[in-house]
């Protein structure tokens, strides 16, 4: 039997003995693998319907009632409580809004101000997505603090007296490596310091845990593998006895105590809401809102199981089709190490993503040498990823 053949039937019995193979029929999907969910998640197929609703009631009818009636001005919190679960996180405690380089300016400013005087650094992820560093550097020049840029697992050594606040990306967005949430928090705790963490590339892909791990702040995305939408609302996680002290660099009316009182002078109202600044997004809100209902009877863990299980797949497909040498995997092997994406570099990347792309295998190209693959478990199966090897390992040969 041909390696084709053997890898061809033992993704066949994978899917057919996977759980969660039936949630492929909640999204919108053509015939290609779709491996792109890292960069924008693929549509549910019942928000359509809800948003001709959303237009034709609620704006449509119902008009500024709406805001009461159909509750949307409480969406950032309602929505917050249901993506809390999916991080590890109790209700209360997150907050839907504005886009994520927002929110980790919100965040990391916050932290630096409740960090305490006498502490003037701030340390940032220098393998981090690149607007968060511009962020960081922004917010160290309005803090007056300094800002070095390190790995993380440089972090604990660096970490000290005058350390304020730490931002660390939780799954790094081009190689997929994940990084140790809970000892990294640790040593920044026992430095007396507060932690920012960036769940871009990892909520919806494996479990968080924030409450566990004592987490401060937390912000990420919600159009990767959460399914939200081009462009669709990020968040923001404050932890519950942080809240009182959580000082946002951007008060708006939308967070103050009383929004329709137009005060001159700012009280923030209590809880995470204080995290609002102005008028929410409501149609890509709403629209987020309808995703997430995916998710109903999802268990994280089990989502976490099959990435594992289907980028190791992925990974010996790609041995068994391509010349050795031909790519290079720099994507972590280790589980505990790796996100939901797989990272091969290969010397003409850019052009074999093109190749990909044209034969229905889609993923991303990350300047200068990398084809990026990520793996969202809700739809994408054992099949595809034996497809798509198979594929790379054609237009690479």
């Amino acid at each position: 039997m041909s390696d084709r053949t053997e890898l061809a039937l033992r993704a066949k019995e994978l899917d057919a003995a996977d759980a969660l193979a039936g949630l492929r029929d909640r999204f919108v999907l053509d015939q290609g693998v779709y491996l792109d969910g890292n960069s924008l998640g693929a549509l549910p197929a019942h928000v359509p319907d809800r948003m001709r609703d959303v237009l034709t009631r609620q704006w449509g009818e119902l008009r500024i009632r709406s805001w009461d009636e159909s509750g949307w001005w409480t969406a950032p919190e309602r929505i917050g409580d249901r993506i809390a679960p999916l991080i590890g996180a109790g209700p209360g405690q997150v907050v839907v809004g504005d886009s994520t380089s927002v929110n980790v300016y919100k965040a990391l400013v916050a932290a630096v101000r409740m960090a305490g005087e006498g502490r003037t650094e701030i340390l940032v992820d220098a393998t981090t997505f690149p607007t968060d560093g511009y962020i960081a550097n922004s917010a160290a020049r309005m803090t007056g603090c300094t800002l070095r840029a390190l790995t993380p697992a440089e972090i604990p050594a660096a970490l000290g007296p005058r350390t304020a606040a730490v931002l660390l990306n939780h799954v790094d967005y081009r190689t997929g490596r994940l990084h140790d949430l809970p000892a990294l928090t640790a040593a920044v705790h026992d430095a007396g310091a507060l932690v920012v963490w960036d769940l871009c590339h990892s909520a919806g892909a494996l479990p968080v845990g924030l409450d566990a791990h004592g987490v401060d702040l937390a912000v990420g995305c919600t159009y990767k593998y959460l399914n939200g939408g081009p462009g669709s609302p990020a968040y923001l996680y404050v932890r519950s006895d942080l809240q009182d002290r959580f000082d946002s660099p951007l008060p708006g009316w939308n967070s103050h105590a009383e929004p329709f009182g137009m005060n001159p002078e700012y009280t923030p109202v209590p809880g995470a809401r204080r995290g609002r600044v102005g008028t929410p997004d409501i149609l890509s809100m709403l629209a987020l809102e309808a995703a997430l209902e995916v998710w109903d009877g999802v268990s994280v863990d089990a989502v976490r199981a099959k990435s594992l299980t289907l980028t190791d797949f992925f990974l010996e497909c790609v041995a068994a089709y391509t010349e050795p040498g031909r790519v290079e995997c720099v994507t972590p092997l280790r589980h505990e190490e790796r996100g939901s994406q797989v990272a091969l570099r290969c010397a003409d990347a850019g052009d074999v993503m093109k190749r990909l792309i044209d034969r229905g295998v889609v993923g991303d190209f990350r300047h200068p040498d990398v084809l990026r693959f990520g793996f969202t478990p809700l739809y994408v199966g054992f099949a595809d990823a034996e497809r798509a090897a198979r594929v790379l390992g054609e237009v690479l040969a």
